[in-house]
């Protein structure tokens, strides 16, 4: 799926296992715009194989509750756990992390991974679900989710303005867009550096659909000279109807 280039790491390469644990199922992710949302979902289904084995079914349903989402589609997800509980057994180590590096424009980006094992692995997973009874000490309306706001600066500005002169861009600014994460994560600049180009790409896409018009050596320099980035822990819901998310 991206070549032969593996980070070399000690002992099993669970790059090269995650490559080929997707490798199976590419064809039910062609819906999927981004590549980082198809590791996301294997990554998930790699670890509920790891639960399944594991934990007796009615701990693995309730640990499910962690990552569920809304639209997520539970027959393909299904169907990669039990791949993983038939052919990767052996493999308990759990996903907890991923980096895509882009080496050279055109080359397939090095995959790397950062696994834990059973005992750190589950011991997190129980301290999370006994946090759980927790949330009703927070206010009602509370989102556990942190916020990134990302408003586009004047190198941002200047790429449109170059590819679309008849455009009044500048009327529209004020238009930027706030991504939802994890509120658990513990620094989100550290994190960002890994997950900006996701990022990126959907401010880019957003703008202009032609990806042969991107700039094409992204870098997370670079990323922070084009956007201003506000983030927010504190997310509210106000309203009494249901958040809605599309499929």
């Amino acid at each position: 799926m991206f070549g032969n280039k593996i980070v070399p790491n000690s002992g099993v390469k669970y790059s090269k296992l995650l490559e080929q644990f997707i490798t199976p199922f590419t064809n039910d992710f062609r819906d999927k715009k981004y590549i980082e949302d198809i590791f996301e979902f294997a990554i998930n289904a790699w670890n509920f194989g790891n639960i399944e084995v594991l934990i007796p079914k009615g701990g693995f349903e309730k640990a499910s509750e962690l990552i569920k989402e809304k639209g997520i589609n539970l027959v393909l997800l299904s169907k990669m756990i039990n791949y993983k509980v038939s052919k990767f057994k052996e493999f308990s180590n759990f996903i907890v992390d991923y980096e895509l590096k882009e080496v050279k424009l055109g080359e397939y980006p090095v995959l790397s991974v950062v696994t834990q094992g059973e005992e750190a692995y589950l011991a997190n997973m129980m301290n999370e679900l006994e946090n759980e009874g927790t949330q009703d000490d927070l206010e009602e309306n509370y989102i556990n989710r942190c916020a990134i706001i990302l408003k586009p600066q004047q190198p941002f500005l200047d790429w449109y303005a170059n590819l679309n002169p008849e455009d009044n861009f500048v009327e529209e600014i004020n238009e930027t867009n706030i991504y939802l994460i994890n509120d658990r994560i513990d620094d989100v600049e550290k994190w960002l550096k890994k997950k900006f180009d996701k990022f990126f790409k959907m401010e880019l896409n957003e703008w202009h659909e032609n990806k042969k018009e991107w700039p094409q050596k992204r870098n997370f320099k670079m990323f922070n000279l084009w956007f201003r980035v506000e983030t927010s822990e504190m997310i509210y819901d106000v309203e009494k109807k249901p958040v809605l998310k599309s499929e």
